[in-house]
């Protein structure tokens, strides 16, 4: 049992960042609504993408050096509130997902040791 702990510790917040990745991504498709011609809505497509391409970089990051992620994660998580105070609703959806992986990050970082030379 105290394998699959081991295994879900390691692997959660690496799954969960790059689904989160994923689902923050979602909200560039806005991006092609309103009328706008093809390249245009490419070019904001991009721009809107670019901060979840640089997130999935700190996930890749945080691969080995955990600790970095857990700071990146819960950093962006404070910030994103402090940010969005008068929308309670978008710090649930965007902010609380933040804040659980970079505490997973910085849980897994804490158990580093042993979790890299057991599982």
């Amino acid at each position: 049992m105290e394998r699959l702990g081991d295994a879900l510790l390691l692997w959660a917040p690496r799954v969960l960042g790059i689904a989160l990745c994923l689902f923050l991504s979602v909200f560039a498709l806005d991006a092609f609504g309103g009328g706008k011609s093809v390249p245009q809505a490419l070019a904001d497509f991009a721009i809107h993408v670019a901060p979840m391409i640089l997130l999935l970089v700190i996930v890749a990051l945080s691969w080995r050096w955990e600790w970095l992620g857990g700071v990146v994660f819960t950093t962006l998580a404070l910030a994103y509130a402090v940010w969005a105070r008068q929308h309670p609703q978008w710090i649930a959806a965007v902010g609380a997902p933040l804040l659980v992986v970079g505490i997973l990050f910085l849980w897994s970082w804490s158990h580093h040791r042993r979790l890299h030379h057991t599982v």
